[in-house]
């Protein structure tokens, strides 16, 4: 499937901002399961933006504004084709898996080991380890067991936009259940971290579908988050051991959760993956409006 993404992020400032320096995750990774075409991204003020790859082997741009300005543009567009993989299966228990994990003085750590701590967004709670421990049985295969807590989620929780903020705690959404993508992707990672299980947070896209014989209204979509937890069994396999999990719509993947979601960045959570955030000298009350286009590109 070959798709068009617009990604498009606007800032209106009062007063203006003496200067600023901003980093942005907008440049979707080639994998196993999608290969960027093109992308090019445009900023208002006009600055020199540099790129590199950051510490989860993310694509990173940032820049610095060094003059007044009263607002930010920032216009990312990528085209892609992404593809479905062969899913693989793994019996490994999730228990051998927490095992690998555990920490031994003197013997090779597992280079995922970040990805078993909690974080800011996603921390190590007993309450977590209450929710997931009933899909978690002993002697369970790890992928059986992650699947089926992904799906009672998606039935447990309500979506509810502005029901949360990115401020929200994730154990009061889960006190709550109700919030939305991203509140869900933390809470599914905080349940497998306090069971000391890797995972990690995946921003992207997801195509969606307009209603029959309504056009695709331009800008109406969203950025999308979810999780994946790794089996050390599959680490050979094209998903390269991560297993997606999305409970917001109750898909889970090797690889990819479906040729028609998108990955842009991962990270331990929403903080180390924002797709726009900065530093800013002055200013005081702004706005914000982010408009998002995901189509195929025969549209």
């Amino acid at each position: 499937m070959r798709l068009a993404i617009t990604h498009e992020t606007r800032y209106r400032y009062s007063p203006s901002v003496q200067t600023a320096q901003h980093v942005a995750h907008l440049q979707p990774a080639n994998t196993p399961c999608q290969q960027v075409i093109s992308h090019w991204m445009q900023v208002e003020p006009q600055a020199s933006v540099q790129h590199n790859i950051d510490a989860f082997f993310n694509h990173r741009a940032y820049w610095a504004l060094t003059n007044p300005h009263d607002g930010l543009m920032v216009r990312a567009y990528s085209e892609l084709e992404t593809s479905a993989i062969a899913p693989g299966t793994s019996e490994q228990s999730w228990e051998s898996v927490r095992e690998h994990f555990r920490y031994r003085g003197g013997h090779p750590g597992d280079v995922h080991s970040g990805f078993v701590f909690g974080s800011h967004h996603a921390p190590v709670h007993e309450a977590f380890l209450a929710y997931a421990q009933s899909s978690f049985a002993p002697g369970r295969s790890l992928m059986q067991a992650a699947q089926e807590l992904t799906a009672r989620m998606h039935r447990d929780f309500r979506y509810e936009t502005a029901s949360t903020d990115i401020n929200t705690p994730a154990l009061e959404a889960l006190q709550d259940k109700r919030g939305v993508c991203q509140d869900f992707a933390h809470i599914l990672l905080a349940c497998l971290r306090s069971l000391g299980l890797p995972a990690r947070y995946v921003s992207g896209y997801l195509l969606t579908q307009p209603p029959p014989g309504q056009p695709r209204l331009v800008g109406s979509d969203a950025s999308h988050a979810w999780a994946s937890v790794y089996l050390p069994e599959l680490a050979g396999h094209a998903c390269q051991g991560w297993l997606d999990l999305d409970p917001t719509n109750d898909r889970t993947g090797l690889a990819s959760p479906g040729e028609d979601y998108v990955r842009l960045a991962v990270g331990r959570d929403f903080a180390d993956v924002s797709p726009l955030r900065g530093v800013l000298q002055g200013g005081g009350a702004h706005t914000l409006e982010v408009a998002v286009t995901v189509a195929p590109l025969d549209e």
